[in-house]
């Protein structure tokens, strides 16, 4: 069977009448997911407010409800970017074609069951929902929608194979120049990138003062401060073209984001000016020094002591999975600095100063030891586990000038990090797309090319359809952050669907190549071991999840 669809058959599989049908289906999905919720309330919280044991107790319930909320939340996004697209006259037949698929299959699994992980699916009994709440989706509407799936993927992988992957919808001629000047600098580094891989080396300082110069690391630092002053969902854009290339060059501005952040929101206005230039302008580097070894995204357990002598601190602990540690100057660390107040309370953030290490000597620094963890992917900033003994802080660069205040600092972060970690996601997941399609066209089985396979087709014609969903998921919760509205759940969907979408089109990508996709050689192997951290760092998808039906259960919309 050929993918090459007539354009007459192509268009026959469109409704006539798509956004309206969509628009229809989508009020049910939202009811569906409403009576979802308040099924799930009932579970953990029959007071009327989340009551922390029955959560845990239902956590798979509760989680199920997340996953069930981040797909009605994705459908909305996916008839907004359709509505862009028309209103801009770019809505082409390829757009029709992703917007019936992906209404189509999250339908289908909203009453049919959700994959949470490869193991674990959710189904609606699984959140107290019956018979009745299932009917809300069995409607005319909902049935055209589900009606045509294979055939609308052949469909859409055809355009693939013509090289079309469709409209963004940015709708910003500015972002649009900002994508295809990063798209650029990615490509050029993308053979480089797969050797930095092979050789478990880190990514050259000329690549990093490239895009130092390009303003990569104070895109979103205000002008005041020496950077560009743009959006989130210009850090969106910039993110998702380098992670295209290689997921350690869209990593490189993880920390110098997170760095700024800190400073502009929880700064004195001495350390705005000092700190705020040199990270935008990539003269400091900087790294987040959060975790330790025992405590995971468990941080009110933090045990790492920061103690007051004079003008400085003293820290003394341990800190593990340190991304870029070694070539680092600035690190943004968490420390204990009331031993007597429990959780949260007692931690502060401090601006620790360090000299950058090099090859032969990685931590020069006085008081300060560390070791390379070595792993499967992510490899171009290397990770590290650092140790403390009276490593000494200025007392100056206590962040805000005031102690106990560093969980508040920190969490005030989550919702650009995250987002900027979805968008990492989008640009991996779209590089598995563009490696598999690229292989199954040159790949020859049979006498023709093995995309002329339905099953081979199809998996390419979902990963696209799926990345697109991801991003549009990704680029609202950016929207949100950019317009100053609190938008924790949203990072948290973008970031739980990205992530899971990046390594389904890695593992179905390298499944395209078979067994070469295995070598090393193959840039796929690569993309498979980044991929999979993404639903690690910056939270896992457990604790998206809990942050997402948390908010949501507390009535947050």
């Amino acid at each position: 069977m050929s993918i090459v669809h007539a354009e007459a058959d192509r268009e026959s599989l469109i409704l006539p009448d798509l956004l309206a049908t969509c628009a229809a289906a989508l009020t049910a999905a939202e009811a569906f997911g409403e009576a979802a919720r308040h099924a799930v309330a009932r579970l953990v919280a029959p007071g009327g407010k989340v009551d922390a044991a029955l959560l845990e107790r239902e956590q798979f319930a509760a989680h199920g409800y997340a996953w069930l909320a981040t797909y009605v939340a994705a459908l909305r996004e996916m008839l907004h970017w359709a509505e862009r697209l028309q209103a801009a006259g770019q809505l082409g037949e390829l757009e029709n074609l992703m917007l019936q698929a992906a209404y189509g299959e999250y339908l289908s699994q909203l009453t049919g069951g959700i994959a949470l992980s490869q193991v674990e699916v959710l189904r609606p009994g699984d959140l107290g929902l019956g018979g009745a709440d299932i009917a809300m989706l069995e409607m005319p509407a909902v049935r055209k929608l589900t009606a045509n799936g294979n055939a609308l993927r052949m469909a859409i992988a055809a355009h693939l194979a013509e090289g079309r992957f469709g409209e963004a919808g940015l709708a910003d001629e500015t972002l649009e120049m900002i994508r295809g000047q990063f798209r650029k600098v990615a490509e050029d580094h993308k053979e480089a990138a797969h050797q930095w891989h092979l050789k478990d080396a880190l990514i050259p300082l000329e690549v990093v003062e490239q895009l130092a110069g390009l303003g990569v690391f104070g895109l979103t630092v205000p002008e005041a401060f020496g950077g560009a002053g743009l959006g989130k969902l210009a850090m969106c854009v910039v993110t998702e073209e380098l992670s295209r290339g290689y997921i350690g060059l869209g990593s490189l501005g993880t920390r110098s984001e997170i760095a700024a952040e800190l400073i502009r929101l929880g700064g004195t206005k001495a350390q705005q000016e000092k700190w705020l230039p040199l990270i935008a302008s990539g003269e400091i580097l900087p790294t987040a020094v959060f975790t330790e070894p025992n405590t995971g995204s468990d941080l009110g357990s933090l045990r790492t002591r920061a103690v007051r002598d004079g003008d400085t601190y003293k820290i003394t602990g341990n800190k593990t999975w340190i991304t870029h540690a070694a070539r680092s100057d600035l690190m943004t660390l968490l420390a204990r600095s009331d031993p007597d107040e429990a959780a949260y309370r007692g931690l502060s953030m401090f601006l620790a100063e360090k000299p950058r290490g090099t090859e032969a000597e990685p931590f020069p620094a006085p008081g300060m030891t560390g070791g390379e963890i070595k792993v499967l992917g992510y490899r171009g900033m290397k990770e590290y586990e650092l140790g403390f003994d009276g490593f000494e802080v200025k007392a100056e660069n206590l962040l805000g000038g005031v102690e106990g205040q560093g969980f508040k600092q920190l969490m005030a972060t989550f919702e650009s990090a995250r987002i900027q970690t979805a968008a990492r996601a989008v640009g991996v997941a779209q590089s598995a797309l563009e490696l598999g399609l690229a292989y199954a066209q040159d790949r020859k089985q049979f006498g023709k090319a093995i995309i002329e396979f339905p099953r081979v087709a199809g998996k390419l014609a979902w990963m696209a359809v799926e990345t697109m969903v991801a991003r549009q998921l990704t680029y609202f919760a950016a929207r949100q952050k950019d317009s100053e509205r609190r938008c924790d759940i949203e990072a948290g969907m973008a970031k739980l669907l990205g992530a899971r979408v990046a390594w389904a089109n890695a593992d179905n990508a390298l499944q395209v190549h078979g067994g070469n996709g295995y070598a090393e050689e193959y840039k796929i192997s690569r993309v498979l071991c980044d991929a999979r951290i993404l639903n690690i760092f910056e939270g896992a998808a457990e604790i998206q999840a809990q942050v997402i039906a948390r908010g949501l259960l507390s009535g947050r919309n």
